[in-house]
């Protein structure tokens, strides 16, 4: 179940593979964003926030530091370093029985990184 979810999820993360993506994502998906007040409903636009993530901080240097599994989740430790500033947050994921994500939850730290993502994030998303 989660196991499954959380080996296909690496393996988007390796490939970059956006069809695997998309699949892994639960019809009824919602992505909280360390800095979008609401969270973010539906397939679709979870879709749109996970690729541009993953352009923006799973390039070069980023990296997994840490995992610690439930039954249905995991939260992965992640850092890297963009413009000089050094990120650190988390990936809170939850999975449904069939493996497929339904809650994507990323916190980061410190406030200088929240803003250069927030920067980043912005642009990418204008951008698709």
């Amino acid at each position: 179940m989660a196991l499954t979810g959380l080996d296909k999820w690496y393996a988007f993360m390796k490939s970059h593979d956006a069809a695997a993506l998309w699949e892994l994502l639960h019809p009824d998906a919602v992505f909280e964003s360390p800095v979008v007040h609401t969270p973010q409903a539906g397939r679709d636009i979870v879709f749109k926030y996970l690729t541009s993530a993953e352009k923006v901080l799973g390039g070069p240097g980023f990296s997994y530091v840490g995992e610690w599994r439930s039954d249905n989740g995991a939260v992965l430790e992640f850092e890297n370093v963009i413009d000089g500033i050094k990120l650190n947050g988390v990936d809170i994921i939850t999975f449904a029985e069939d493996g497929r994500i339904t809650r994507f939850k990323v916190m980061v730290r410190p406030l200088k990184a929240i803003n250069l993502l927030h920067r980043l994030m912005g642009e990418q998303l204008a951008r698709q």
